[in-house]
């Protein structure tokens, strides 16, 4: 375990230039022992940190922003909101709350104070943490914010806009329930009633039961990235009446693509037969309850009224679409003879609806060409159906 004088050493000359020495070992799980005996030799005690450190930072690429010069611990790794996420709420909360003063209350290592302190129109960042470790990280890691070591539990600023992400692991477990979080949940939003606040939850959470039993009055947001769902941020005010909002972030060629779906928009999706397409909404457009709103901006139409699957004549901007082929029984001697009609020996099973194991039913049809096709299990009414497709394409923006 990482401490505050391993933290201390880390950020000297000295621990710089033994990041450095680390750095050029494998640290992989074969060679993990032997290199850390190797640090050992060099650096005594600090060996440990020096591994963790360097390995933490190399997980971190694609997440973090620079990783390489960041302080980490394993764990506070796997909670660090990705800089894309963060960099988007902060520009979010200069947007609507210009000049604002943001105060991240459980700030951990940095992750969301580097991105406020980055953000243009925020008047002001302080973060504040109980760990002592993670708070001493933070000092390393971002520059302009003012830190204060405090509990999440006991309000120690006036500021203007309060951020705050409960832990939702525990020893490498996430956890979905609504009292399973450190904080906890309905603490942290009792204790700032009133207050503007934007809490990060497991994109699972059932903000369902949060409004009907919990009394939560205020906006949803589920947020992806590149096609992962990353989070539900509950903020305590509305931006403009909205109550569900789905925030699809993709990075392409280096360029950042931003497509929000509301729940004032129209819902006039309708029910139909598959067309040229099937559509599989991004994961925050479903857990958001957006489905039939996206269909009907894009001009599309759902399979099944309770399913998510969508069909259309064509496929909408960064999206992937599944051309059709033929539609077969949800049967595997007729899913077998169709696929070996058309000489499949790869195949991509998805499935909504239905209780089918994708891996073990590839094994059941016994796949003997050289085709690579696409499988859509799903359930229309009562029936489970399949739809044989071409490999998945996806539309260019």
């Amino acid at each position: 375990m990482i401490t505050t004088d391993d933290v201390a050493f880390l950020r000297s000359r000295h621990g710089v230039k033994a990041l450095e020495n680390a750095d050029r070992l494998a640290l992989t799980p074969d060679s993990l022992i032997a290199d850390v005996a190797e640090l050992r030799a060099r650096y005594g005690q600090r060996a440990a940190a020096l591994a963790e450190t360097v390995r933490c930072r190399r997980r971190a690429v694609g997440r973090l922003r620079d990783p390489q010069h960041w302080l980490l611990t394993d764990e506070a790794l796997q909670q660090a909101t990705a800089s894309v996420v963060a960099a988007h709420r902060a520009a979010e909360i200069a947007r609507r709350f210009p000049g604002a003063v943001v105060h991240d209350v459980t700030c951990s290592v940095g992750a969301e104070l580097i991105e406020l302190t980055a953000a243009a129109g925020i008047g002001g960042v302080l973060g504040s943490d109980l760990d002592p470790v993670r708070l001493a990280m933070a000092a390393h890691n971002v520059d302009g914010a003012t830190l204060l070591r405090a509990d999440a539990l006991t309000p120690t600023s006036t500021a203007d806009v309060l951020i705050a992400d409960p832990a939702r692991r525990s020893g490498g477990a996430r956890t979905f329930r609504i009292d399973g979080t450190s904080p906890p949940l309905l603490d942290v939003l009792t204790l700032y009633a009133g207050r503007p606040l934007a809490v990060k939850c497991a994109p699972g959470i059932d903000y369902g039961t949060l409004r009907a039993r919990f009394g939560f009055d205020g906006q949803v947001q589920v947020v992806s990235l590149d096609g992962g769902v990353r989070e539900a941020c509950l903020w305590t005010e509305l931006d403009d009446g909205v109550a569900q909002r789905a925030t699809v972030l993709r990075e392409v060629d280096g360029r950042l693509h931003v497509e929000e779906v509301t729940d004032l928009e129209s819902d006039d999706a309708s029910v139909g037969p598959p067309g040229t397409w099937i559509v599989d909404p991004d994961g925050a457009i479903v857990r958001a309850g957006l489905v039939k709103h996206w269909a009907a901006r894009h001009g599309l139409w759902q399979l099944d009224p309770k399913i998510a699957y969508l069909s259309g004549d064509a496929i909408p901007p960064g999206e992937r679409g599944f051309a059709v082929l033929e539609q077969v029984p949800m049967k595997e001697k007729p899913l077998r003879k169709a696929l070996a009609d058309r000489g499949c020996g790869s195949l991509e099973i998805l499935v909504r609806g239905v209780d089918v194991d994708p891996d073990q039913l590839r094994k059941r049809l016994r796949l003997k060409g050289t085709t690579a096709l696409t499988l859509v299990i799903t359930r229309i009414g009562a029936r489970g159906v399949a739809f044989v497709c071409e490999p998945g394409v996806r539309r260019p923006y």
